[in-house]
């Protein structure tokens, strides 16, 4: 499963200086000798105001994130600012639907970030001049929802975007031959995996207290939210109460979990579950088309070190027969790996950002690229303990099954990663034609202060 959280932490330090600007900057800001109004207005997009001051803030938040701003001009900022709103305006003109549970949810974690970095909730309200905690919720809760309103609305637009195997020829075929993109070195990496035994009773304790929330859930009126805070071992979903959305087009998790959380209806709650991480229970919040809104929570059974010494000696013994020419690497991945998703193909790694089994050594996760460097081509490694976020604990052994250098693309090598920069190149395409088609369509006024300017985009409207 890929629990994994967008980068909050990056999101809730871009929040923490613009509200910063915000509460700080008066009249006047000054920059490079120049003086901006802060309070006048750049532009209007739909039912949105964009003030000069969200342009100086703009430019604040790149520099303080180490982005070069000396060639990007008060133009181009805004520009990208009024394509951020209009977004968010179609996306409330489409009615798509973001959730005020997970809304509030990032608020909360907001504000515990920067009272952990000021000291209290009464100093975060008087660093950012608020009177009161409410009214600086609702602004945090603003911020927050036009940036997921944007999010929906360009994952709508490319949702159906596809391209076919003549369309990707083409793609490359227009492609000047200087102008090829070079593919770093890559791996292909297997792997096997035994996880240790989990007792008898240890998996009766953790049924029973899945079983006991849901109970409290059914029975009682609890909350399930409040229980994954509470108890969830899953580190990429137990601070916003569980909760994941899935769609059936773009798989997330693994593939019991999916079947569960499309087999319920809204408000029911599953019984636990088994996927390669743990025990889960998980309730349907709404069903929006081929999305799921879900909550769930995941309970780690308890391993006892016998047994995780027993899973270890199991591996030396395969290694030692992989070493000794007595069984293929992917015969014992076969026959012996617990690990599904790799199991059937000889234990290969499928890399998750590209689809296929490559993995570049540049763009490797650090935990997988300190594992295998030192690896050459056909070696394996010794048993390796590992411990998943959700502090299950396991023993592996990775090979690298092989080597392909540094090298320029080509259509038959590399067809998976020329598809997929054919398929953003017609994804860019699809965002420009609705850019094009909406601006028109929709309210924009500039002001005259920047009609001069020469935006991607035509906003030129009065």
């Amino acid at each position: 499963m890929q629990f994994k959280l967008n980068n909050l932490k990056f999101f809730l330090k871009f929040l923490f200086f613009l509200l910063f600007l915000s509460s700080k900057f008066q009249n006047i800001f000054c920059q490079d000798n120049y003086r901006f109004k802060l309070d006048g207005v750049a532009s209007v997009v739909g039912d949105y105001v964009i003030l000069d001051s969200d342009i100086d803030k703009t430019f604040s938040e790149m520099e303080s994130q180490g982005i070069p701003t000396k060639n990007v001009t008060k133009c181009e900022l805004l520009g990208k600012l009024m394509e951020d709103k209009l977004y968010a305006h179609h996306a409330i003109q489409d009615s798509l639907e973001v959730s005020d549970t997970e809304i509030y949810s990032y608020v909360d974690q907001s504000i515990e970030y920067f009272t952990e970095q000021i000291g209290s909730l009464e100093k975060v309200l008087e660093f950012y001049n608020k009177s009161d905690e409410l009214s600086f919720r609702d602004e945090l809760y603003q911020l927050n929802k036009i940036q997921k309103l944007s999010q929906l609305m360009q994952a709508k637009i490319v949702d159906d975007v596809e391209v076919t195997p003549e369309e990707v020829k083409l793609f490359y075929e227009s492609i000047p031959r200087a102008d090829l993109p070079v593919f770093g070195t890559e791996l292909e990496i297997s792997q096997i995996v035994i996880e240790p035994n989990v007792s008898d009773e240890e998996k009766k304790r953790v049924i029973d207290l899945l079983n006991s929330f849901k109970n409290d859930v059914e029975e009682k009126g609890l909350s399930f939210a409040s229980k994954a805070i509470l108890y969830s071992q899953d580190p990429g979903s137990r601070a916003s109460g569980g909760k994941y959305t899935l769609h059936r087009k773009r798989p997330r998790m693994v593939k019991e979990f999916r079947d569960v959380a499309f087999s319920l209806e809204e408000g029911e709650i599953s019984s636990p579950f088994k996927t390669e991480f743990g025990w889960h229970i998980l309730t349907v919040e709404k069903i929006k088309g081929q999305q799921v809104d879900i909550r769930h929570i995941l309970i780690t059974p308890n391993v006892e070190q016998a047994k995780l010494d027993e899973s270890k000696r199991l591996l030396d013994t395969i290694r030692k027969r992989i070493i000794e020419k007595e069984i293929k690497f992917s015969d014992a991945a076969f026959n012996y790996s617990y690990e599904k998703e790799t199991r059937n193909n000889g234990g290969k790694l499928v890399n998750p950002v590209t689809g296929d089994t490559r993995f570049e050594l540049t763009k490797m996760d650090p935990k997988l690229y300190n594992q295998v460097k030192n690896l050459s081509e056909g070696q394996i490694s010794l048993p390796l303990l590992e411990t998943d976020r959700s502090g299950l604990k396991k023993y592996k052994i990775i090979m690298v099954s092989k080597r392909f250098p540094e090298h320029v693309a080509k259509f038959s090598e590399d067809f998976i990663k020329i598809k997929d920069l054919a398929l953003k190149d017609k994804q860019l395409k699809a965002i420009q034609k609705w850019l094009r088609i909406k601006i028109d369509e929709t309210f924009v006024n500039v002001n005259k202060s920047f009609r001069n300017c020469d935006f991607s985009n035509d906003w030129s409207k009065n």
